[in-house]
């Protein structure tokens, strides 16, 4: 059965309530009043904040009578200073709920900044490496209604944010199951004005979440099943989506494909991420596509741990020659959309290997890949990916 993605909406609940489909951004203000809020803080990051599409939210929420405000001081990987920015600016206007708007920046910013209006605790008490989070006061918690703009994050169904310590250099994720937003509205035509670049980027961020889920070690069998689903979805939809940005029903596919990623990781990640945490940290780079670019370096070395697995996905996916003919696709993919090949055509140098590898073995998510993980190792896969060694 097809659907006709510009006029299909649809409502389920998996993680958490997603209304989806084109135009339902309109439901907003009804979304906000049913949460209990009457003065939402809209918060983005500086790039939307000035356009056409966050100033009619605003003036919606506005005329149904909401004391909406925006707070748009959130860099590309958000900082502590940003959420205590943000915390400010929550209390100064008495607010009472967080939409969060955009991508993984917002996202993250916005949902730690409902979490700690109710919090006396420092943020990185609640560091996801231990168990913090049970520490956390829950009445103060501030509801999150979340209006993903990029399709590869899947923060809006997320239970952490990732904050960037500016003390350690270190990117911290930040975890309470309450941070999980009540209600996402996924509108593809909020991802229209995205440029071909930040698609590519974003979409195949969503498929590395998938795949790292799908590799992790530990027993889900229902992450594994959606993560299988949104790699077909990304490999069907991203070249259309990047080929042509108003193509709705690639756009919602992709928006479904990056929600379907982040539940599915809650299996686990992997090396990928656990190399891109700290490279986004120290050399301020975009998260979706380090992890593009660092993706087949760590899928090569996991290959003893993972290689029929990876010939079931190659089978699912209509890819021939198992192992290595997923791998040659994967080059070709990211090739098709722009991405460079080594982290040194991002900016990238490896000067400071040893504090990659020291932070990357101290990321939460290096515990879950297929093959143990310690800072020799992952310095040496950082300096490859730097170098094109693969």
């Amino acid at each position: 059965m097809t659907h006709d993605f510009n006029t299909l909406r649809a409502t389920w609940s998996f993680p958490t309530v997603i209304r989806f489909g084109s135009g339902s951004i309109s439901l907003l203000p009804k979304a906000c009043t049913e949460q209990g809020m009457s003065r939402p803080l809209l918060v983005t990051d500086p790039g939307l904040a000035g356009t056409p599409m966050v100033a009619a939210m605003l003036e919606d929420c506005r005329k149904a009578g909401l004391g909406a405000e925006i707070f748009a001081q959130v860099k590309p990987n958000p900082t502590g200073g940003n959420v205590e920015a943000g915390l400010k600016a929550f209390r100064a206007g008495k607010h009472d709920g967080v939409v969060v708007i955009g991508g993984g920046s917002a996202m993250d910013a916005g949902k730690v900044i409902a979490f700690m209006a109710g919090q006396s605790l420092p943020v990185w008490h609640f560091d996801d490496n231990g168990p913090g989070w049970k520490d956390a006061a829950l009445d103060g918690i501030a509801p999150i209604i979340a209006v993903p703009t990029t399709a590869g994050t899947g923060s809006e169904v997320g239970r952490a944010g990732v904050i960037v310590n500016e003390e350690t250099h270190q990117k911290i994720i930040i975890f309470h199951p309450k941070m999980l937003p009540a209600v996402v509205i996924e509108d593809p035509q909020l991802t229209i004005g995205l440029p071909p670049h930040l698609t590519a980027a974003t979409g195949i961020d969503a498929f590395t979440h998938c795949l790292e889920a799908y590799c992790a070690p530990s027993f889900h069998p229902l992450a594994e099943g959606v993560a299988l689903e949104g790699m077909r979805l990304v490999k069907e939809y991203l070249p259309r989506a990047y080929k042509d940005g108003t193509d709705i029903e690639a756009r919602g596919q992709i928006l479904i494909a990056a929600s379907m990623g982040a539940t599915a990781f809650q299996k686990g990640l992997g090396g990928i991420h656990s190399i891109s945490h700290p490279v986004g940290a120290l050399y301020d780079t975009h998260h979706g596509l380090t992890n593009a670019v660092v993706m087949p370096y760590v899928l090569a070395f996991n290959r003893p741990a993972v290689e029929a697995k990876i010939g079931r996905l190659a089978a699912f996916l209509g890819i021939a020659g198992g192992f290595d003919g997923f791998l040659d696709w994967v080059l070709a993919f990211r090739r098709d959309l722009g991405i460079p090949h080594t982290l040194a055509k991002i900016g990238v140098d490896a000067a400071r290997a040893g504090e990659i590898g020291k932070y990357a073995a101290i990321d939460p998510t290096a515990g879950s890949n297929p093959i143990p993980l310690d800072a020799a190792i992952l310095q040496k896969l950082f300096e490859d990916a730097v170098a094109g060694r693969l």
